[in-house]
C-alpha cells in the first residue's frame, strides 16, 4: 500500500475539541472545498464517497419506516422527500477533486479554531456535492450559509449534499436519534414543503 510521512500538524480533532469559532470555520473550509475543486482532476481517482446518491448503495426507506412507526415523523411525507432527492439531476461535469471524509474527526483545531483539514484516505474525483456534508455537521443557520458561499456551489448540488449526507448516516448501525439528527432533508423541512425544483446548469464548473 502506497505511504506518506508528513510534517506534524499541531492540533487535536474536533470532535474532542469541538471548534468554538463558527463563523472562520465555516469560510475557511467553504474556501477549502472551493480551492480543491479548481483543481485539475483529469485523470485523477474515482473517490468512494463522490457517486451518485441513487447507487451509493445507501436506503433511508428503513430508517424512514421506523421513524415513522414510533412517531418521530410522518413517514408518507419523508418518503416522498426521498424520492424527490432519487430524482435530483446528478452530476455530469468535468472531473473535480474532493476530501470525501470532511467529518468532525478529520479536522483539526487549536484553542477553537479550525486549523487544518488531515486524513485525505478518500480523496478522488466525484460530485463535488459530497463534501458539504460540514454543512449538516457542523454549521446551522448564518455559520452554514457561510460555508454554502464560501464553496461557491449552486442550488442543486447543495440539494445533492443534503440528500447525501443524509443517505450516509442512515446506515443500519444508526441509532434512531442520530437518524432523526441527521436527516437534514426531513429535519429543516418538517416534510412539509419539497425540495425546490432545480435545473439542470447548462455548464458544470
Amino acid at each position: 500500500m502506497p505511504w506518506s510521512v508528513y510534517a506534524w500538524l499541531d492540533g487535536e480533532n474536533a470532535f474532542d475539541r469541538p471548534i468554538v469559532d463558527l463563523r472562520d470555520a465555516a469560510i475557511e473550509l467553504g474556501r477549502f472545498v472551493a480551492a480543491l475543486r479548481r483543481v485539475d482532476g483529469t485523470g485523477g481517482p474515482q473517490s468512494f464517497r463522490g457517486g451518485p446518491v441513487s447507487t451509493s448503495g445507501y436506503d433511508v426507506r428503513a430508517p424512514i419506516r421506523d421513524l415513522g412507526a414510533d412517531g418521530t415523523i410522518d413517514a408518507e411525507a419523508a418518503t416522498a422527500a426521498w424520492e424527490q432527492v432519487l430524482a435530483l439531476w446528478q452530476w455530469e461535469g468535468k472531473p473535480s477533486w474532493l476530501h470525501g471524509d470532511l467529518m468532525p474527526g478529520n479536522l483539526l483545531t487549536r484553542h477553537g479554531r479550525l486549523t487544518g483539514v488531515i486524513d485525505f484516505g478518500l480523496l478522488g474525483i466525484g460530485d463535488p456535492a459530497c463534501d458539504l456534508i460540514p454543512a449538516w455537521y457542523l454549521f446551522g443557520g448564518e455559520t452554514r450559509e457561510l460555508f454554502r458561499t464560501a464553496a461557491d456551489v449552486d442550488d442543486t448540488t447543495w440539494a445533492r449534499g443534503r440528500a447525501g449526507h443524509s443517505a450516509s448516516d442512515s446506515g443500519p448501525r444508526t441509532t434512531t436519534a442520530s437518524r432523526t439528527r441527521h436527516l437534514p432533508w426531513l429535519d429543516e423541512r418538517r416534510c412539509s414543503r419539497p425540495l425546490p425544483t432545480v435545473a439542470a446548469p447548462t455548464d458544470q464548473a
